[in-house]
């Protein structure tokens, strides 16, 4: 595929993944009863409001990444721990909820339309990367580092003298920054040299979340398209 024609459509999947992500976030402690994401201008399908220049990229790169965070005052919460839960989780469930409503939409258009033409190769491309970077960013956001949405499970579970909560709050940040470095290594030096592919962690991760988290999706639609 061209290079230029996958990169254009991985850039408009990302919108399909980090701002509804973001927002689901924002309308979550909105409705727990905290309005620092509305004052914050984080309640917004604008993509703008969430973007995040190094998180777009790595998304749009090797299928993981960020957006900037919503910002949050968990004082603010009705039930403290409910809405730390429930905001944490929001993000997750929104990406798998479309990961479930892009898979037949590209099966359909795979099947349909198809790849022989520019349009139709575009069209089925970025149907499918919309859904696997969805189940991407759903399963890297659920490992339990600081700030990923893991550590807010961590955190509404866990109280504060919790030593797993205090070493993953600490250290989680430094941990996540060298996976995702070593994965990016790994990449690049494994498209000249295969072997290295095999030392990407996150990869692992993310095959994981389209083989193993996406087969009940697929599963599913498989047995009615």
């Amino acid at each position: 595929m061209n290079t230029l024609l996958f990169y254009c459509a991985a850039v408009l999947a990302m919108l399909f993944v980090l701002v509804p992500h973001e927002f689901a976030h924002a309308a979550v402690a909105v409705a727990n009863g905290d309005p620092t994401p509305k004052l914050n201008g984080r309640l917004s399908l604008n993509p703008l409001r969430h973007f995040d220049s190094l998180g777009f990229v790595m998304c749009a790169l090797v299928g993981f990444g960020w957006a900037r965070p919503v910002p949050i005052n968990s004082a603010n919460f009705k039930n403290y721990k409910v809405g730390l839960f429930t905001t944490a989780i929001a993000g997750v469930v929104t990406n798998y909820i479309i990961a479930f409503i892009f898979y037949p939409l590209y099966a359909l258009s795979y099947m349909y339309v198809g790849t022989g033409t520019a349009g139709g190769l575009f069209l089925t491309t970025f149907l499918w990367l919309v859904f696997s970077y969805n189940l991407s960013i759903a399963v890297f956001n659920l490992l339990p580092l600081f700030p990923l949405d893991g550590f807010r499970v961590v955190e509404s579970l866990t109280g504060p003298w919790n030593k797993v909560r205090q070493f993953l709050g600490k250290y989680g940040q430094t941990i996540l920054l060298v996976l995702v470095f070593e994965s990016f290594i790994c990449r690049v030096a494994g498209s000249f040299y295969p072997i290295f592919e095999s030392f990407d962690v996150l990869g692992y991760v993310m095959t994981f979340a389209v083989d193993i988290i996406g087969w009940p999706i697929q599963a599913l639609w498989g047995l009615i398209i």
